[in-house]
This record gives C-alpha cells, structure tokens and sequence, in this order.
C-alpha cells in the first residue's frame, strides 16, 4: 500500500477461536488508526458448511452461532468506537467444486471493497482449522494488503 492510500474498510475473517479474536483486535487497532470500518466475515468450517447444505442442522442455528461470534468482534470493536458491519459464508461447498475458506474470504473482500485484511495464521478450533487452511491462500492471491497473525 503507498502511502497515502486510504483504508477505509478492514476485513477479518472470524471462526469463534482465540486467534480469531486476537485478529479482531488488530484489525480493530487498524481500523482506528485510519479512521476505517471494520467488517466481520463468519467463515463456517467444513463441518457445519455441510451440515447446512445438507439440512442436517437448521440453516437459523447456524445463523445463531455465526451471530454469536460476530457479537464478541463486535464487542472488541465497540470499546474502541470503531465502525462494525459483519456477515457470515459457508467456507467449504459440496456442490461447488472452487468453494474454500480462502475463495469466500476472498470474494467477500472484493464485494466489501476491503481495503485491508488481517487473517490468523492458526485457528485453535482443533476440530475445523477453517482459517488456519485459509491464510496461505489469502496471503498468496489478496490484492490488499494482508496482516497476518
């Protein structure tokens, strides 16, 4: 980024995991040293992005869970009186072959206008280490600029 680019929209992709929320709040320190937004993206894993394809969980529970975890970046973002969207995808298809954590990351910062990412290298949902999959991914093909951590 040169400098005087302005960043006015930061993307963090969240799981429900420490590290996410330790990514939260650098994206949130970002966001408030640009005078920006930061917006949320619920990735759901593997797991629960099948069990909603598939209707074995309800499509509103998930809703609740992915809410859930948008309320706690909300939080962090709240204390700092920092601007605060969020959303949620489903990070994995079964009837979409290119549908991954890293593709959905990326396409939700091109439909935000994202100016800025900051994603967690290690997700500690051992069950689903949705994010940690994505990292390389988003730090190799991201037009803007990525902090990982």
């Amino acid at each position: 980024m040169a400098t005087g680019d302005a960043v006015d929209t930061v993307l963090v992709p969240i799981d429900g995991s420490d590290e996410a929320e330790e990514a939260a709040e650098y994206a949130v320190a970002i966001a408030a040293r640009y005078d920006a937004e930061v917006h949320a993206l619920v990735v759901l894993g593997e797991e629960a992005s099948r069990a909603v394809e598939d209707g074995t969980i309800d499509a509103e529970a998930a809703a609740s869970e992915a809410q859930s975890m948008a309320d706690a970046a909300a939080a962090i973002a709240e204390r700092e009186a920092v601007p605060f969207t969020h959303s949620s995808a489903l990070g994995y298809s079964t009837t979409r072959k290119l549908v991954h954590p890293g593709s959905v990351i990326l396409d939700a910062a091109e439909q935000i206008d994202a100016d800025f990412l900051v994603i967690p290298r290690e997700s500690g949902v051992e069950a689903d280490d949705v994010l940690e999959k994505a990292a390389e991914y988003v730090l190799s093909y991201a037009s803007q600029p990525v902090l990982s951590v």
